[in-house]
């Protein structure tokens, strides 16, 4: 697909996007993937491939053996650490520069998004880049892993990755300023995510029932695809950056 170039772009969506007050968009791991971070399951290679992730990312994988769930974070985080934003990332960012309320809300932890200069980001999953005491809660911007496993520097609590493990609740705070956000919208992009994974996956149908036109980007069909005004088959980093540029850029409209 990548080959191909990205698609055509309807005129009236490029119109849509130049006159929008609020945009929303949420963005999955397909985005991330374009930067060469590993999907959850692809991360599961070399001396983990034969973990299950759910050995791994909860809390009872945790309690039982932190040292190891550890480990596997701290590798994660080193290929985090290796990769860069991706023109689709940057496309976002542009694009928040430009449209009067944007809002950003993201299923990965890698940061990625931030790092590219995007500002108003909800992390629903949290971000493996930083660290959180399991005991109060106090979240660590910078990386306080010096042992292994590592323990709060002010209580002596075990500290854990800030990420949102399975059986675990998304924060309600994040989970409600998204559902805000894409309730209030009038235009919301889905880009590189699945559409499988709730509450995430339910935000898109919210900002319909707000009346938002609603815009897929996905190399692949998924469920939203036939709920969508406009579904744009193709990588986030050259379909993201043709988009902006059109409804943007000196001498396009």
């Amino acid at each position: 697909m990548s080959g191909e170039g990205p698609p055509e772009l309807p005129p009236a969506l490029v119109s849509t996007l130049r006159n929008a007050k609020h945009v929303v968009a949420l963005t999955g791991s397909g985005v991330s993937a374009e930067s060469g971070v590993p999907t959850f399951r692809e991360a599961q290679t070399g001396l983990w491939e034969r973990y299950d992730p759910q050995e791994l990312a909860t809390p009872e994988a945790f309690m039982r053996d932190p040292r190891l769930v550890w480990e596997w974070y701290q590798w994660r985080r080193e290929l985090v650490s290796e990769v860069e934003p991706n023109p689709g990332h940057q496309a976002l960012t542009e694009l928040e520069r430009r449209v009067p309320s944007f809002t950003l809300i993201t299923q990965n932890v890698d940061g990625l998004h931030q790092e590219s200069g995007s500002r108003n980001v909800i992390e629903l999953h949290g971000n493996i880049r930083r660290t959180r005491c399991s005991g109060e809660g106090i979240v660590f911007e910078r990386d306080e892993v010096s042992a292994m496993p590592p323990v709060c520097r002010y209580c002596g609590s075990l500290l854990r990755p800030d990420v949102v493990w399975f059986g675990e609740m998304l924060p309600p705070e994040a989970l409600d300023a998204a559902s805000e956000a894409a309730r209030g919208c009038d235009l919301f992009f889905s880009i590189g995510t699945s559409s499988l994974v709730y509450p995430a996956a339910a935000l898109p149908y919210e900002a319909m029932g707000g009346a938002a036109v609603l815009v897929e980007v996905n190399p692949d069909e998924t469920p939203l695809t036939r709920h969508a005004d406009y579904s744009l088959r193709g990588p986030a980093g050259e379909v993201l950056p043709k988009l902006v540029r059109e409804a943007f850029e000196p001498g396009n409209g």
